[in-house]
């Protein structure tokens, strides 16, 4: 990035020839270990990808990216010795460029102290850039050395190859958050408050407090300012497939097209996957098209941002979003009158880091995804009223939150609204009526 010659630019004129010569001597040794370095690094990655290739093989493509957990049974593989012994020759050429910055960083700070001729703004401001990129070598440096030979029981660790353009990276993720917020937050405050409208499963803050090892915090729930049964209506079809079912994806695109006719769009739909988004989208948008309706998803290359602004922007609109949209999103009024749900937000068991925090529990599914899924589900709730003004309806399209024994955790957690089931068929109805159209 210039760095180095910048340094050289900003003490040519103060030095004296030999001091010069020596320092720019130094600095090429720096380049000169900086290149090497990118080498080493690529070799490294070539290598690591061949590992990981090898660890793939029979698994079927995908159109999600491919995460392989670094456990210490993968540290086993014969082929992993290869990676360890790339990762060596990166490690030693890292080591060399540390200790040449740090002769240049002390010779340069020599300069700053003792030639108050010196242009100091200049060099001031090169030896502010020599240590701000000292500090984030290192740092990478110190992930990626922990990662291949000092692993902590306390991270959890994957590499990742996304589907686009097969690039590969390299991850780490601490197993547990409660002890860092506690060591940071807990520890380093007189007091805390935390708030939210979703802080609690099922009228409780247990989960919470466990995850964030506040176990000792007093917690008080209280009402909300929203009339949720006269401003919500909460629909959950009886007769839909669920979700991984033969038949769902076609009810799902006739549900939204009818609904969306009912209401002229003005509805958001969230979706658990990208593909799901993706098949939805190309069965309802022409049907939806030739009634005006807009319809605009998440990943067309707008930021979740714009496509929420231009989404309010139209009156006739549906918006079909994924993650991202669950949370955070605030429309009030008439412009978002209906918020469908498609699916409820179970992680996805076999992520690396979703899988590490499972074997924490004796029943990972009661214990952990079902919470975690609890959460985001009243998270997407939430998106539909936003000020006491507001009136909607919540669809939810899986009915396995009535047919299934963990399906009343989910439904305890939400806000006491109006509630209804029946037939796919009388949604569209019900929403009328309800919003009165």
């Amino acid at each position: 990035t210039g760095i180095l010659r910048n340094l050289l630019t900003s003490v040519i004129d103060i030095l004296p020839p030999s001091d010069y010569a020596a320092l720019e001597t130094r600095i090429q040794h720096a380049s000169d270990a900086t290149f090497r370095l990118q080498t080493y690094a690529k070799e490294f990655f070539v290598t690591l990808s061949e590992f990981i290739a090898h660890q793939r093989e029979g698994r079927p493509p995908s159109n999600y990216s491919y995460r392989e957990r670094i456990l210490p049974a993968t540290r086993t593989q014969p082929q992993w010795e290869e990676v360890e012994i790339a990762w060596e020759s990166v490690q030693d050429t890292f080591q060399k460029l540390f200790g040449i910055f740090k002769e240049v960083q002390q010779t340069l700070g020599a300069i700053l102290q003792n030639n108050f001729s010196a242009p100091e703004s200049d060099l001031e401001e090169a030896l502010s850039a020599l240590q701000g990129l000292y500090r984030r070598l290192h740092e990478t440096y110190q992930m990626l050395d922990d990662l291949m030979f000092h692993p902590s029981n306390k991270m959890v660790y994957w590499a990742e190859v996304h589907p686009r353009n097969q690039a590969l990276s390299l991850n780490a993720a601490p197993l547990h958050v409660g002890s860092l917020i506690e060591e940071y937050l807990w520890h380093e405050k007189n007091s805390v408050i935390l708030t939210s409208a979703t802080l609690t499963t099922q009228n409780s803050f247990n989960y919470i407090r466990r995850s964030l090892n506040a176990v000792e915090a007093d917690g008080l729930i209280l009402g909300s300012p929203f009339d949720y049964e006269n401003a919500a209506l909460l629909f959950v079809p009886m007769d839909i497939p669920e979700p991984n079912q033969r038949g769902y994806q076609h009810a799902l695109n006739r549900a939204l097209i009818d609904l969306a006719k009912t209401t002229y769009g003005r509805m958001l739909v969230l979706f658990t996957s990208y593909t799901q988004l993706k098949n939805t989208a190309r069965g309802i948008s022409k049907a939806l098209h030739d009634l005006g309706i807009n319809v605009y998803e998440q990943g067309q290359g707008a930021s979740p941002n714009a496509l929420l602004e231009t989404f309010k922007a139209d009156p006739q609109a549906v918006l079909l979003g994924t993650r991202s949209f669950w949370e955070g999103v605030d429309v009030p009024g008439e412009a978002l009158s209906v918020v469908v749900i498609t699916k409820l937000p179970f992680d996805v068991p076999s992520e690396p880091l979703i899988a590490a925090r499972a074997e924490q529990f004796d029943d990972p599914f009661g214990e952990f995804l079902v919470p975690e899924a609890i959460l985001r589900f009243r998270q997407g709730f939430g998106r539909l009223i936003r000020s006491q003004q507001d009136r909607g309806v919540v669809a939810m399209l899986d009915k396995r939150v009535l047919t299934k024994s963990y399906g009343r955790a989910f439904l305890e957690s939400l806000p006491a609204c109006t509630r209804r089931k029946g037939s796919l068929n009388d949604l569209p109805r019900l929403t009328s009526e309800w919003l009165g159209l």
